[in-house]
């Protein structure tokens, strides 16, 4: 059973940077592709970023494309999310997920692609 753990959350104000950390394993975070996904209230669950599974190819939404950054690190098993310059549009519950299954191409951006998620963490800015 694979476990996510997403920690880092919290309040910021505009402008503000904040990392974003999904604990996980080793075997999870160097084998699978990882993805950041994040939810606001009546809103349906949002792409954020992906790493795919050689570590190597990103992918990122438009709407944070500049500002945010995906990376991992092996040997802790975790994989991170760094988001500067935020704006109270970056306001949602933050998801941490991977996808088990290996497939060619870009990091997959919906929510049906991914196979094991993590139980959220809150990020609130304030402007």
């Amino acid at each position: 059973q694979v476990q996510l753990v997403e920690s880092g959350g919290g309040l910021a104000q505009a402008g503000d940077s904040l990392s974003l950390t999904c604990a996980a394993s080793k075997e999870t975070v160097s084998g699978n592709t990882m993805a950041w996904f994040r939810q606001s209230p009546g809103k349906d669950r949002e792409f954020v970023a992906a790493l795919r599974w050689d570590g190597v190819r990103t992918r990122y939404a438009d709407s944070v494309s500049g500002r945010f950054s995906v990376s991992r690190d092996e040997d802790r098993g975790s994989f991170y999310l760094r988001m500067n310059n935020l704006n109270p549009e970056d306001t949602a519950i933050y998801y941490c997920a991977t996808k088990v299954y290996y497939t060619p191409g870009p990091p997959p951006s919906s929510p049906r692609d991914y196979d094991y998620w993590g139980q959220g963490t809150q990020v609130t800015v304030m402007s």
